[in-house]
């Protein structure tokens, strides 16, 4: 039996269904919680090849005609470019309000199909079925879906949560082994954030990760959502503050993939280095000790994720910094720990230590500063 977690938002509340070969329940999946005679399959190429035929072939099995519309694979996807041709390719397979969308992919399909779902005739129903492990514990669960502009990540986008989102870990089987590292990035993210036992756990179990154990994937994934729910149900829209402590390490990591193109770092690597960053700057700031941040590191290395970064001009990334969706009133804030398993949102931090931080994790910066 699938292994299930409740996000409870009142009548759009929805499941998260985790198990091993999922996908081919996808059209009872769906047909238990729409009443729906049409969907439309949202995939990269790649995803297609692999389990587009299988998601087909379910959807019919319950009397739901289904057409795929496909999208390149890559962050570059993630555009207001790529959303218009959804649009109109929608437009194209007379799509109604009583269509449903059906995201079948990495973290940039659910967000980019998730948001033409959003507006597409004022909002059509979608589902999440995630097939990389960072979507499956992180972008596919609590409803923000967005597209890039080119100089600010996630900067267009709306709430809109999923009818439901079906996890089948059979699908990590195959997934490359540097996109399986990514995703370990953001289920750190949870220990150190939210869940101290959660993170010791993951310090325990390193080999049985890295080896893709099926039981040891269970439990870090259906952690990792419960985690992710838990802070959804109490700030859906971001308005009391509580949601930003899922940005963990994400203003620098923002930055990072913005001044690269998005075209250096997975999403997963740059979070690594921004959680790198996030924690010497409380440490600096005398909020944690360096016992904490010497554990996140010797984590993240173990896991073979990234924790330092060079050859970048860092006067780009504080630049970039400064369009992130958590300055207020012209202020940036940081997400910070206080202590293994709990961050806050702090605001007023000295630039001067932000440089510091980044002389010491961008080493290039140091160079530049001299010039200035």
């Amino acid at each position: 039996m699938p292994t299930s977690v409740r996000v409870s938002l009142g009548e759009r509340s929805y499941d998260i269904e985790i198990g091993a070969g999922n996908l081919t329940r996808l059209g009872d999946f769906v047909a238990a919680r729409r009443k729906v005679s049409h969907a439309v399959v949202i995939a990269d190429a790649q995803v297609v090849g692999r389990y587009g035929e299988v998601v087909v072939q379910s959807l019919n099995a319950t009397g739901i005609a289904t057409q795929i519309l496909t999208v390149p694979p890559g962050e570059a996807s993630k555009s207001v470019a790529q959303a218009d041709h959804l649009w109109n390719a929608l437009v194209d397979l007379k799509a109604d309000r009583r269509t449903v969308v059906v995201a079948l992919g990495g973290g940039v399909v659910g967000d980019l199909a998730g948001f033409v779902a959003a507006t597409f005739a004022r909002g059509l129903a979608f589902f999440q079925v995630p097939t990389t492990l960072l979507a499956q514990v992180d972008s596919s669960v609590g409803g923000k879906v967005a597209v890039n502009l080119p100089r600010a990540k996630n900067m267009v986008g709306a709430f809109w949560q999923p009818a439901g989102v079906l996890i089948d870990l059979q699908t990590l089987d195959s997934l490359p082994e540097r996109e399986y590292r990514a995703g370990l990035a953001e289920v750190v993210k949870y220990g150190m954030a939210q869940d101290a036992a959660f993170f010791a756990l993951l310090e325990s179990a390193v080999p049985q990760i890295l080896s893709r154990d099926r039981a040891a994937l269970e439990t870090i994934v259906a952690r990792s959502c419960r985690l992710k729910a838990d802070v959804v149900e109490q700030d859906e829209r971001e308005e009391s503050g509580l949601r930003a402590i899922l940005n963990y390490g994400h203003t620098f990591a923002h930055a990072l993939e913005a001044v690269t193109d998005y075209g250096q770092f997975l999403h997963g690597e740059a979070v690594a280095v921004g959680m790198v960053c996030a924690a010497k700057l409380a440490h600096r700031l005398g909020r944690i000790s360096s016992e904490v941040t010497s554990r996140q590191e010797v984590l993240l290395k173990k896991l073979g994720l990234p924790t330092s970064a060079s050859g970048l001009d860092a006067r780009q990334i504080v630049d970039s910094m400064a369009h992130d969706k958590k300055v207020q009133h012209g202020t940036l804030r940081f997400v910070l720990p206080t202590r293994l398993g709990h961050v806050e949102l702090v605001s007023d931090v000295p630039m001067d230590a932000v440089l510091a931080v980044l002389e010491e994790t961008v080493p290039r910066f140091a160079e530049i500063r001299s010039q200035a």
